[in-house]
């Protein structure tokens, strides 16, 4: 897919270069009237003036407060409260921090004692 951002430059929309980013799930698998418009949502966000280029402050107003500010925007469209940014960071981003920190060392243990891993063969079905 597609990977917005913002930063100093204003938005992006990258099709590449974020291999190794981590996914935080916002919907849940049976809204998907929203997730059929979540495109069209971003992108009406993504043009208004708070992002332009110059309004970039690395403290105060980065990528972590575009995402946020979308987020709010869907929940507001949605009557639902919004998130402060200790609330969004507690739910969702932590929670996948912690698994990535989890398999990140797993992936350097097995790489550091030389260890692989092979996919089980399919198993046959029985006559």
């Amino acid at each position: 897919g597609v990977v917005y951002n913002y930063d100093q430059e204003g938005i992006h929309r990258d099709a590449t270069g974020w291999d190794e980013c981590i996914s935080v799930p916002l919907v849940q698998p049976d809204m998907f009237e929203l997730l059929q418009q979540w495109d069209k949502l971003l992108e009406d966000f993504s043009v208004g003036e708070a992002w332009l280029p110059h309004r970039y402050d690395e403290h105060e107003h980065n990528c972590y407060t575009y995402a946020l500010g979308f987020i709010n925007s869907v929940l507001t469209a949605q009557g639902k409260q919004q998130m402060t940014k200790s609330e969004f960071t507690e739910r969702f981003v932590i929670p996948q921090t912690k698994r990535a920190s989890k398999y990140i060392t797993l992936h350097r243990e097995l790489t550091a004692n030389e260890f692989y891993i092979v996919p089980l063969p399919d198993e046959e079905e029985p006559c």
